[in-house]
């Protein structure tokens, strides 16, 4: 039961971070294109290939399962946006804006796991030898 309320509240919290960088991103970048969504979905993965590489045992930051649980369960699933995405791709798509809504999905795919990647790669690099 503890481990659902550490989900519940990385939820919270990962759900009013994205809340704030998007609209930080949007401010900053305008609503053309969905700026933020992308930022959002960047970063979360990655944290998580960052938190995968280094949170188990033997990494450079060993935690229980909760702590992990915590971040990447709960904060990187509220912070992340794939539902978002989705739905604003749709909406690019039904305004006949193929070519954004290809570049969002395009970018995001491939962004978002060379995120992952980097997070993970990073996350070896701090590991004890």
């Amino acid at each position: 039961m503890q481990t659902y309320l550490w989900i519940g509240l990385g939820g919270a919290l990962g759900s009013i971070a994205r809340h704030w960088c998007n609209g930080l991103v949007a401010m900053m970048a305008g609503v053309a294109f969905p700026w933020g969504t992308l930022v959002v979905n960047v970063v979360g993965s990655l944290v998580i290939g960052l938190a995968a590489a280094t949170m188990h045992e033997g990494g450079r930051f060993p935690v229980s399962d909760d702590a992990r649980q915590f971040l990447m369960v709960g904060l990187c699933g509220g912070y992340t946006t794939f539902s978002a995405f989705s739905l604003q791709t749709l909406t690019l798509i039904q305004g006949g804006q193929w070519l954004p809504a290809a570049g969002n999905v395009g970018l995001s795919v491939v962004l978002c796991i060379g995120g992952a990647w980097l997070g993970y790669i990073a996350g070896l690099a701090l590991n004890p030898a």
